[in-house]
């Protein structure tokens, strides 16, 4: 579920869901767009292939968000709170890269 949620991040670059999947995807994002900037790219695809399994989202992350990230040093996303869900009422958020 949480390689899924990922893919969509990167995918959509905006997603909604409940607080506590947001926070438990976040460092998964973070991680992979930080061995996306890494210099052995051989490496960087081998390991961003084991929790991304979508090609378009690998390609999007070793083409464009390696670019757009190049100078900074991490907190690639954020997360906003947009209230709550009317079914059980669970805190729902956007994750969203920065």
């Amino acid at each position: 579920m949480l390689r899924n949620l990922a893919t969509s991040i990167i995918l959509h670059e905006s997603v909604k869901t409940t607080r506590a999947k947001a926070k438990m995807v976040q460092p998964i994002v973070e991680q992979l767009i930080t061995k996306a900037k890494m210099k052995d790219t051989q490496n960087a695809i081998r390991q961003i292939g084991k929790v991304v399994l979508d090609e378009n989202a690998s390609r999007k992350l070793l083409e464009v968000l390696k670019e757009r990230y190049k100078e900074r040093s991490g907190g690639y996303t954020r997360i906003i709170k947009v209230g709550y869900r009317s079914g059980d009422a669970a805190e729902m958020v956007q994750i969203q890269l920065v």
